[in-house]
């Protein structure tokens, strides 16, 4: 059985992890997936190579974990909605959503996930299980608290419907911005039509 870490050298792994995924966001937006080695993220990060490799042994993995750490760590999920109002509580996790979305990087790394996973097998192979992103995590639990008959569906219908205009223009658009309020309108007519379709 291995042994348990001390808590110092947890802080230590924590710290060296935080700085491969910092320096493998820069790497992969400045050279492409191509382009990246684990060597050269190795020594942006100070660290051995070793180091990464224990962490991250394919770039592959790599690229995920960099994907879901802009989406947020587990420890930043969400708290669930208060129960009793089904409307409120879409519109919350609606505009949480919006912020996933709107963080630094993560439209450059899905851009770069789309224009370079077809030309690595890797890559490709790999499952980006960006459900786990916190967001995605706590509008599942939401769904099913409020007895949703198909909250996978109704989940992809809510947050299709809010990405398919707050996000995925800005990947063919340059300049295509939305103000706040537009935003928010958005987000209120995507919970209206999940209302409508699965409220009780």
């Amino acid at each position: 059985m291995p042994r348990e870490l001390s808590a110092y050298h947890r802080q230590v792994a924590a710290t060296n992890r935080a700085a491969i995924l910092d320096a493998a966001a820069d790497l992969f937006l400045e050279t492409g997936y191509d382009g990246t080695s684990l060597a050269r993220v190795a020594e942006r990060a100070g660290v051995s190579k070793a180091t990464l490799f224990k962490q991250f042994p394919t770039k592959a993995e790599l690229f995920e974990a960099t994907l879901l750490a802009a989406g947020g760590a587990p420890a930043d999920e969400l708290a669930d909605p208060p129960a009793g109002d089904f409307s409120a509580g879409l519109m919350s996790l609606g505009l949480a959503y919006v912020e996933l979305l709107n963080r630094p990087r993560m439209e450059d790394l899905i851009r770069t996930l789309i224009g370079e996973a077809h030309r690595f097998p890797e890559l490709r192979a790999r499952t980006f299980d960006l459900g786990t992103l916190p967001v995605m995590t706590t509008l599942g639990r939401y769904l099913r608290a409020a007895a949703v008959d198909d909250p996978d569906t109704a989940a992809a219908q809510f947050l299709g419907m809010i990405s398919t205009i707050v996000f995925w223009p800005r990947l063919i658009h340059g300049g295509y911005e939305l103000t706040e309020a537009e935003t928010r309108d958005v987000v209120r007519e995507a919970t209206r039509t999940i209302v409508a379709r699965y409220g009780n």
